[in-house]
């Protein structure tokens, strides 16, 4: 029997080119009782070290210079004739597994590290290598028995190939594969020989307990037990799904075969599946029938019980569509309905859903959030509608339908799903009673809404001819010299009885029915008597930029409205800038071309507004006449925190300077956002942090006292030997800040990693000493995220937690340069913060050449 102790003293050889990953794993297995644990950085030494020393396993990394992992294994193969020697393989690449398989390895684990599991495959390992040197020990009749299992195997051979099935037979002691049927070969795609070395649990054919209950002659848990599973394939594309019976064949009273049969079931289980999507889906359209519909509408309901969201049913039915399918035939009347779900599907969005109920009736599931209104609802009854309008071509006749529909709301109406869809139901009734071709909701409550979106519509009309919208101006920043370098014309509507109504309560409903033609025209000649009024007062040179919707390109006369209010104001164009979205430049690509390259022939500047959430091609970005891209404030209000927000502003800034363009950020609201964006070479940013919108009069004043201010440009601290310290610890923070302030560092304090994330927007950072433990985002997630956002820093992690699953995390995750831990030596902390520093300065080098960073005689 293998005891725990002959499993402590196994001999174990570590080889890894990285000294640091030698070290964590013979700390890991020292410190869990393994006695006898070597190492090597050089490949080149495995093969003789392990002829000398004789080692029970072998961990190996697959990636080294000099000799890699698949080359040591070969080095070892004529050792493994001699006796069975388990090669462990470490990877991070996991393509790489069954190739290493092929090669030799007895099993693998991939980086990073999982302690449990690292240590779980050795000890296995370990215990089929101590069987085997324990089965040698019994010498002569030990070979006899192989010889006799050999023989009898031979006699099997013949009836195991003749089968489709796959036959593995394993040894019951050793847990090791004794033999394969050519079926196996065939299923999985492996050679014998391969399969062979493979331990049957990394194949998949049982886990160890398993196989050890199987192995039991007193199991009764094996004979008739058909176990389904997934096998390895050697092409690593996905596994074969199996169904496996279990039998034990004793051969003599210490030997012990297991005996596995495996058939492929892919084609019973996609049988099941073809006869599951018939039982859920409409033959004719594909849509969900009605059964799925209605178990699809529940775990709607329960997700927006959870989510505290909306649902809206649509029950929708054609109109006469008795009388098309009388007239024309069933044929053609299921060609009508399958053209129709078709429309239908390009209605809704992918995560809503249709279903066909039976008949003409259909019904829709749309999952809203608690924000939005019936309006989205309403949306796409009026899309459904529009679908409808073009002709149905059935063989060459022409059949042209309207559809009625019926709108119930969650949690509104019902909170289940048959009474829903009823209340659905009873709403498409009454769309019809009213003359078809129309909705309904089910309560007098949401038709009451639906009203008072009809007599906003009426105001909004009346408020174009009452002269009751006003401009006020969001003025724009140079970040480079401070100045004021222009201004965005933002719309607002003075209600008669309700006061001052920003944009996004009417401007979507201008949208919809196109009244935004009218009122863009509005705008742009009002920005233009405003940029003449600021000129008669003193106040030149402000450039107003105008937002412009994709309607005012299709519908109206864009280039004659400007021409028109320049003229008029005798205003230099110049000083009009026209922001337009991705999606209203790609409305009609051609027209647009035209139409901006002659307002820019005039002298107006055009700029991308919201750029990066449209869906323009950068192909044909380069064929617009851009002056400016201005970055969406979805990528400016966590861009000091989130790394992906980081990469896209940089990456937006970087491609429109490479592209001679301007780059403006909409949405700034704080000092450390403005200072990122300087950083990165922004050229204006816009936000409250700077100003709200004004008056036209609070405006002009604010510029002329912006203009009277020197010019102040940013200090550039680059140079600066910055120290970040990070820990939530106060009195700790005090303590680091008095131990690193005699050296003459800048030493920068943050209680939090939000106020790090902070401080490192504000200020050229080359080192930081971070905490580990600490609420709500600990020190390797801090770090990782400042890795992504600042990589040239310098990242030391310090903590009172030694765990190693901590220094395993952080290593693997290159988030860190150094690991220290409290309490800290005073002399050592100083003088490795002070090679961190040194570090930083011999791989960038100073900012300019003629100077040297403060501190520079220590950091050298």
């Amino acid at each position: 029997m293998i005891s725990p102790t002959d499993i402590r003293r196994a001999h174990i050889l570590v080889v890894d080119d990285e000294p640091v990953n030698v070290q964590l794993l013979e700390f890991l297995l020292k410190t869990s009782g393994y006695e006898n644990v070597a190492s090597t950085t050089d490949p080149r030494q495995v093969a003789a070290l392990h002829l000398q020393h004789r080692y029970d396993l072998i961990i190996l990394d697959l990636q080294m210079p000099h000799m890699d992992g698949f080359h040591v294994m070969e080095a070892l193969k004529p050792m493994e004739r001699e006796s069975w020697l388990p090669v462990l393989v470490v990877t991070a690449e996991p393509d790489k597994k069954l190739a290493a398989l092929e090669a030799g390895a007895r099993d693998f684990i991939g980086k990073p590290f999982d302690t449990v599991e690292v240590l779980t495959r050795i000890r296995n390992l370990l215990e089929v290598r101590l069987f085997h040197k324990e089965s040698q020990d019994y010498g002569a009749r030990m070979e006899r028995t192989v010889r006799e299992r050999t023989a009898e195997l031979q006699r099997f051979r013949g009836a195991m190939d003749a089968t489709t099935d796959a036959i593995f037979l394993v040894d019951a002691r050793t847990m090791a594969m004794v033999d394969v049927s050519d079926g196996a070969c065939r299923m999985l795609g492996f050679s014998r020989e391969a399969l062979l070395r493979i331990d049957p649990v990394a194949l998949g054919l049982a886990e160890r307990v398993q196989l050890e209950r199987y192995a039991d002659p007193a199991s009764t848990s094996r004979e008739h037990d058909i176990v389904e599973t997934e096998l390895l394939r050697s092409d690593g594309q996905g596994a074969v799904p199996v169904e496996i019976s279990w039998q034990l064949q004793q051969q003599d009273n210490s030997h012990r075969i297991l005996i596995a049969v495996a058939r492929d079931v892919s084609e019973r289980l996609q049988a099941a599946q073809r006869l599951k999507h018939m039982s859920n889906y409409d033959s004719l359209t594909g849509l969900p029938n009605r059964s799925l519909f209605f178990h699809t509408l529940r775990d709607a309901i329960e997700l927006a019980q959870d989510k505290n969201w909306r649902i809206a049913v649509l029950f929708i039915t054609l109109d006469r569509f008795k009388i098309v399918n009388d007239s024309l035939g069933p044929a053609l009347g299921d060609e009508l309905l399958r053209q129709f779900s078709t429309r239908l599907v390009r209605c809704v969005r992918l995560r809503d859903t249709i279903g066909r109920l039976g008949g003409d009736e259909f019904a829709l599931i749309l999952t809203m959030t608690r924000e939005q209104t019936e309006d989205e609802a309403v949306s796409v009854a009026n899309e459904v509608r529009e679908a409808l309008r073009a002709p149905f071509d059935l063989n060459g006749q022409q059949a042209v339908l309207t559809a009625s529909i019926g709108i119930a709301m969650y949690p509104d109406d019902a909170t289940d799903p048959g009474t829903l869809v009823k209340y659905a139901d009873v709403a498409m009734v009454r769309a019809k009673e009213a003359g078809r071709d129309g909705y309904r909701f089910f309560t007098a409550g949401m038709n009451v809404q639906v009203l008072a979106r009809l007599d906003l519509e009426l105001a909004l009309r009346a408020a174009i001819d009452g002269d009751q919208f006003e401009l006020h101006y969001q003025p724009k920043l140079d970040l480079n010299t401070g100045r004021v370098t222009g201004v965005e014309a933002l719309l607002r509507w003075r209600r008669p009885g309700v006061g001052l109504v920003y944009p996004a309560e009417f401007v979507p409903v201008m949208e919809d029915t196109g009244m935004v033609v009218r009122v863009g025209a509005w705008i742009i000649g009002e920005a233009c008597r405003q940029i003449a009024a600021w000129n008669a007062e003193g106040v030149r040179d402000v450039r107003v930029a105008v937002n412009v919707s994709s309607r005012q390109f299709v519908e109206g006369d864009l280039e004659g409205d400007i021409r028109a209010a320049l003229a008029e104001h005798r205003v230099d164009p110049g000083l009009l800038e026209l922001e337009l979205t991705e999606s209203a430049l790609m409305s009609n690509f051609e027209h647009t071309v035209q139409v901006l390259e002659r307002l820019k022939t005039l002298g107006i500047r055009i700029a991308i507004d919201d750029f990066g959430t449209g869906y323009s091609s950068l192909a044909y970005l380069k064929r617009f006449p851009i002056d400016k891209l201005k970055i969406d404030i979805a990528f400016v209000r966590d861009i000091t925190t989130n790394p992906d927000d980081a990469a896209i502003a940089l990456a937006i800034i970087s491609m429109a300077h490479s592209l001679h363009m301007q780059v403006i950020a909409e949405g700034v609201e704080s000092r450390a956002q403005m200072a990122l964006l300087r950083r990165h070479r922004c050229d204006e940013i816009q936000g409250f942090h700077f100003s709200r919108a004004l008056l036209p009069a609070d405006l002009a004043r604010l510029v002329l006292e912006n203009r009277a201010q020197p010019t102040r440009p940013a200090e550039d601290d680059r140079n600066v030997q910055t120290l970040l310290l990070v820990d939530d610890d106060i009195n700790v923070l005090g303590a680091l800040h008095r131990l690193f302030r005699r050296d003459n560092y800048r030493v920068l304090t943050a209680a939090s990693p939000s106020e790090g994330f902070e401080l490192l927007a504000l200020y050229h950072v080359q080192v930081i000493l971070c905490d580990q433990k600490m609420p709500g985002m600990n020190g390797t997630e801090f770090l990782s995220k400042v890795k992504e956002m600042y990589p040239d820093t310098m990242r030391i992690i310090l903590s009172g937690y030694t765990g190693v699953e901590t220094v395993l995390d952080s290593i693997n995750r290159g988030a860190i340069y150094r690991f220290y831990t409290k309490p800290w030596n005073e002399t050592e902390l100083r003088d490795n913060v002070r090679l961190a520093f040194r570090q930083y300065w011999l791989t960038h080098g100073p900012y300019d050449d003629r100077k040297t960073p403060r501190g520079d005689e220590e950091a050298a």
